[in-house]
């Protein structure tokens, strides 16, 4: 079991959201090794408050399979490199975390058994209450499905309490607050307002999966220290989407 800080935390199981562009860190490709180890500190962070933590990484860092890179490629296979490239980051983000003393499971839902375990809802649950960090890859295992839609699946079948989506902004906003300096922040929404106004923040599917669970989504700056552990000790940080 993980060690426990004195402070109980508001959310005792969490699945976190990290696009693959969070692993960029300041690169332009691939992964920025010293971010990985500021991501695994912020996740041993909240560990060690005795909180279970699970993640779902993507891949656009590597590959997209809707990405200009992809254009006139087979959408299936683009979308199954795409899944590829989710592996490779969730091994470096694996690597990472347990540089920092965790322990960890990568688990594809791809089979690829020299690297990876095969997702299994119930063996998942277990790693979760041995105090394990399991991190899941190859998104759906399906394509079409974007890793927003993964992480609310996986969420939801681990009956994780909340989403935390690492973005590089500190919530959601009206418009992209990096080109318009008047874009206006929302503190909270529900579902159907991030539906109705198009807003950005997961895909369609993802939100719509999220709303039939009310399973609460809570968007923060993911390069901001401390943000995580704030947020498991019930301070207002980001935007929380919840009915």
């Amino acid at each position: 079991m993980p060690a426990r800080s004195s402070a109980a935390p508001v959310y005792r199981r969490v699945l976190l959201k990290l696009s693959g562009e969070a692993l960029l860190g300041e690169k332009a490709f691939g992964i920025d090794r010293s971010f990985a180890d500021y991501l695994a500190k912020e996740i041993k962070s909240i560990h060690s408050m005795g909180v279970e933590v699970s993640a779902v990484v993507g891949g656009g860092n590597i590959f997209r399979g809707v990405s200009d890179t992809a254009q006139g490629m087979d959408r299936v296979s683009a979308d199954h490199m795409g899944m590829l490239a989710t592996v490779i980051n969730a091994l470096a983000l694996q690597d990472a975390l347990e540089r920092a003393g965790l322990y960890t499971r990568v688990l594809s839902a791809i089979e690829m058994r020299e690297v990876a375990e095969p997702f299994i809802r119930r063996r998942a649950i277990r790693h979760l209450e041995k105090g394990r960090v399991a991190i899941f890859a190859g998104g759906t295992g399906n394509p079409y499905f974007s890793t927003d839609t993964a992480a609310a699946l996986r969420a939801m079948e681990l009956k994780a309490e909340i989403i935390l989506k690492g973005t590089k902004v500190d919530g959601i906003y009206d418009a992209d607050p990096e080109k318009n300096p008047r874009a206006q922040k929302f503190d909270r929404l529900t579902y159907f307002e991030v539906l109705q106004k198009g807003l950005r923040v997961m895909d369609t599917t993802a939100i719509s999966l999220c709303m039939d669970n009310r399973l609460p989504i809570i968007v923060y700056d993911l390069k901001r220290k401390g943000n995580l552990k704030r947020i498991l000790q019930g301070g207002k940080v980001g935007t929380l989407v919840k009915e």
